[in-house]
């Protein structure tokens, strides 16, 4: 980093309240290669990383370009979109709403939109948590919904989303460089330096840009607004104590989104983060109240977020989640972030052999994801799950929606690929898929895993099963998986 640069990035950050401690800054050169790493692995254009402890940035680093044609490197100057990021946002003004008695979490949704043809008992808090659909306010499953609170911030503060926003969290904290966005008007009249979007199908491809904004995305911002905007969470300035720590805890601990924010333990310790993915961006916010310690990373393609599958409520399925815990969390720089070939067939002993675990399965999982634009990723996944099954074989304790996720989406690549029957985890995947849609028989992922998976096998009775399932259930808004559902039961109508 040039000296001039450096001073001006200091006078910025201190600015904003949140001081980067020179003599730390990018000194992890363990995280440092891990990124790297995860960062060519994943084939993401340009990355952006920074992490915030006790009110000062101790790590501060971008990797690659901003734009892979001009070959314009990734800077500060740099702003990302980071789509479904702008629900923690949301979260604070509601909050904030509620503390001037604007609103209440039990207000029915019936009361913003008397015309909505809904039955169901659904109130702001069942939106706010991704909990209005199926039985209301029993699980998680990710909604289009939470969208509606846009109409209901604007009733509730008597002016435009985008106005309130600015007036109440933009404008407060000096966030110049973040705004919400509306087309590509606005960036061509504010010479906005977005950094280009990213595809990665057949090799990488320039991609394009979401445009639109709402309570679930469509904010632009950079690593220093955003670092400014979590330290004004963590001091209180936005929303009182009180109203934080409703906001993180949300409506039932059980599950793993809050109010606008997910909330999970990991082996003891609570992660408070969220994630944004478009087609051609992904972002991070991962903190831990313990530690005092957060983690911030933006990127020109959908690859940090898309492969963990961060949907299902587990951040501990990112690689660049496991990678910061086990550099400032768990001290475990021996333990190398991605597993070879050659290292898969070791018999490591880590003082935390759980990590180790959860390490594997979350390379299994990207693995199984690239092997669409690679078979070898295919059999680099069936080793690690191998070794996995072979070092912890009750995998009933452990198993979750990411494992029959992984595990499935196998047999589906070999399908695809053209490469015979993959038949080697079928005893695994029914007996994981019973175990999951006992404790959730509406499970909409689960369904439509099982009925794919099904579907590969030739049956298709038990196929239409799930895809009934799931086209059948009441009070779902649609989504990938309806549509999913309804185009199998349609293409095969005429058989069953």
């Amino acid at each position: 980093m040039k000296t001039i640069f450096k001073f001006a990035l200091v006078i910025m950050l201190i600015s904003g309240c949140v001081k980067e401690k020179e003599t730390q800054v990018n000194d992890s050169d363990i995280f440092t290669a891990d990124l790297q790493g995860l960062k060519d692995y994943f084939r993401i254009p340009g990355l952006a990383a920074s992490v915030q402890k006790d009110g000062e940035i101790v790590y501060h680093k971008y990797f690659g370009y901003a734009d892979l044609e001009s070959k314009t490197k990734l800077d500060s100057t740099a702003l990302f979109p980071i789509a479904s990021l702008t629900k923690v946002f949301s979260g604070v003004l509601i909050m904030k709403l509620v503390e001037e008695g604007k609103i209440s979490l039990n207000d029915s949704l019936k009361k913003y939109f008397p015309e909505l043809q809904i039955n169901e008992p659904i109130l702001v808090k069942h939106v706010m948590s991704h909990t209005s659909q199926g039985k209301v306010g029993e699980n998680f499953y990710y909604s289009s919904r939470f969208g509606m609170l846009t109409k209901i911030i604007e009733e509730v503060s008597g002016e435009s989303f985008e106005d309130y926003m600015t007036s109440e969290i933009f404008e407060p904290l000096g966030l110049k460089n973040t705004v919400l966005l509306k087309d590509s008007l606005q960036i061509a009249q504010n010479n906005l330096p977005l950094v280009k979007p990213y595809l990665l199908e057949d090799g990488t491809k320039s991609g394009f840009i979401d445009y639109g904004y709402s309570s679930s995305a469509g904010i632009v911002s950079n690593l220093h607004d955003l670092a400014v905007f979590n330290q004004a969470i963590d001091d209180n300035k936005l929303i009182s104590e009180a109203s934080k720590n409703i906001m993180f805890l949300g409506l039932d601990d059980r599950l793993p989104y809050r109010y606008g924010i997910f909330n999970q333990s990991f082996q003891g310790t609570e992660l408070v983060w969220a994630y944004g993915q478009y087609d051609c961006y992904s972002s991070l916010l991962l903190k831990i109240p313990s530690k005092n310690i957060t983690l911030i990373l933006l990127a020109n393609n959908n690859l940090m977020s898309d492969p963990a599958r961060l949907i299902y409520g587990d951040a501990t399925s990112s690689l660049f989640v496991l990678s910061f815990l086990k550099n400032y969390l768990y001290s475990l720089e021996d333990m190398n972030l991605l597993e070879t070939k050659e290292s898969i067939k070791n018999k490591e002993q880590y003082s935390n052999q759980d990590f180790y675990r959860d390490k594997l399965l979350a390379q299994a999982l990207a693995e199984s994801f690239m092997a669409r634009f690679d078979v070898k990723n295919m059999e680099m996944s069936k080793a690690l799950l191998n070794r996995v099954f072979s070092e912890f074989p009750n995998y009933m304790k452990y198993a979750d929606l990411n494992l029959l996720h992984t595990l499935t989406f196998l047999k589906d690549v070999a399908f695809h690929k053209e490469l015979g029957e993959f038949n080697e985890f079928d005893e695994k995947i029914e007996a994981i898929s019973a175990k999951l849609l006992k404790e959730d028989p509406q499970n909409p992922y689960a369904n439509v895993y099982m009925g794919i998976y099904h579907d590969r096998k030739g049956n298709l009775n038990k196929a239409k099963y799930h895809f009934k399932k799931i086209s059948n259930a009441t009070n779902f808004s649609k989504f990938w998986y309806t549509v999913e559902a309804n185009n199998w039961i349609k293409e095969h109508q005429s058989k069953l």
